[in-house]
């Protein structure tokens, strides 16, 4: 099932911003402060224990999961649908990911987390080519246009705050036009790749 547990413990415990907060906010300004000091009791002065290669594919695989917010069951999913492609497997996912509805109304700006992106769309504020959808897995296919179902939904105050952003900057493959979204071009995986090793994912799905 998809984690509903603190977020903050998350990215404290891989010691980096997964995307989980709003930025700006109390929250997110708490666990940039902590960003180094490992969840738990014992914090930073608990011993480090030695991570087999195992460890580390799954550790890479939680990550992914936690960042798109996902549960194992539809990661892998994913990951099923990348190797009955020809090609790069890694990417493959990586564009499936990146093309999900609810990430793609996150990379446009128009949301100021992946969860609040989902929010968005399940509780029908979001159209896609001026279509009401409220399926935060659709996947979008270049030329797909991405706008707002109300001009109110713009008014939440959240949402008003994330398209104020003007330091927000959306991928190659994404135009954004106030609050207007167009995807140009097929998704890479060089956004997730920063974050995740791709390889040791792929490694444990194919155990």
């Amino acid at each position: 099932m998809r984690h509903i547990g603190p977020k903050n413990r998350i990215a404290r415990r891989e010691a980096m911003d997964l995307g989980l907060k709003t930025p700006g906010s109390k929250s997110h300004a708490n666990l940039l402060k902590k960003i180094n000091i490992p969840p738990g009791q014992h914090g930073a002065g608990g011993r480090i224990k030695k991570v087999s290669e195992r460890g580390k594919q799954l550790r890479e695989t939680q990550k992914l999961k936690y960042i798109f917010g996902l549960s194992s069951k539809q990661l892998k999913k994913y990951f099923k649908m990348a190797v009955k492609k020809t090609g790069n497997t890694g990417l493959f996912m990586c564009q499936f990911l990146e093309s999900r509805l609810d990430n793609v109304v996150y990379r446009l700006g128009f949301a100021p987390t992946r969860a609040s992106a989902r929010q968005l769309v399940c509780h029908q504020h979001i159209n896609v080519n001026d279509k009401l959808v409220n399926i935060a897995s659709l996947q979008l296919r270049p030329n797909d246009l991405v706008s707002f179902a109300k001009a109110d939904s713009q008014k939440i105050p959240a949402i008003e705050k994330a398209l104020e952003n003007k330091d927000a900057i959306a991928p190659v493959w994404l135009e954004r036009k106030g609050a207007i979204g167009k995807l140009t071009g097929v998704p890479g995986a060089e956004l997730i790749e920063k974050q995740i090793i791709l390889r040791l994912v792929i490694e444990y799905f194919s155990r």
